[in-house]
């Protein structure tokens, strides 16, 4: 069976983002970040500023591991479960209709038992991030030091708490690479490399 969909997940600021778009357009395959907040929004009926910002960054103060076999009332739950939910399905039915790029959202973790996909992600180390993101966003009044911890953070929690598993460990991955010292472009180079040479063993 070749590869179809490739997860990607990322540090924040290790260049995750424009690594899965490259893959996307050396592969010719679909692309979704912004895209998969869209379709959240249209099934929620919610802002997309609000999806951007706290839908994959929430954090809950309940320890306890999300069980979505457990949700059979969507109204009980709490919104940001509700967007789990529905990200969920909308994640999962892209893998059944088209080959595509997903970024974050625990999409790795959502697909973790389809043989057809490929999950990667992308780190680097703190003053290759914080000089990233400096020149991508500006300066605000956090230095970028602190905003990598903050978002790292949220992250890490919001992961836990959706998947029982900690983010960024390499099991959780079939690639992690470091995207300071590979580059960003040798990195999506080699991931659209190793599917292209899967696709072409499995034919």
């Amino acid at each position: 069976m070749g590869i179809r969909i490739i997860t990607v997940s990322r540090e924040f600021g290790s260049g995750g983002r424009t690594i899965a778009k490259m893959i996307a357009n050396r592969l010719g395959i679909n692309y979704y970040d912004k895209e998969l907040v869209t379709k959240i929004a249209q099934e929620s009926d919610l802002a997309e500023d609000y999806i951007e910002e706290c839908g994959e960054y929430a954090s809950t103060t309940n320890g306890v591991f999300f069980n979505l076999t457990n949700t059979t009332d969507n109204a009980k739950l709490s919104l940001p479960d509700q967007l789990y939910v529905i990200q969920h399905n909308i994640i999962t039915d892209l893998a059944e209709r088209e080959r595509c790029v997903i970024v974050g959202r625990c999409a790795d973790f959502i697909l973790k038992e389809r043989k057809d996909c490929l999950h990667t992600f992308f780190h680097a180390d703190m003053a290759f991030r914080a000089k990233r993101i400096t020149q991508l966003y500006g300066e605000t009044e956090l230095s970028s030091f602190q905003r990598l911890e903050e978002k790292d953070k949220k992250r890490t929690i919001h992961y836990k708490y959706y998947t029982g598993r900690e983010w960024g460990m390499s099991q959780n991955y079939h690639i992690s690479l470091n995207s300071g010292l590979v580059g960003i472009n040798k990195c999506a180079e080699f991931v659209a490399k190793v599917v292209k040479n899967a696709n072409a063993s499995a034919d």
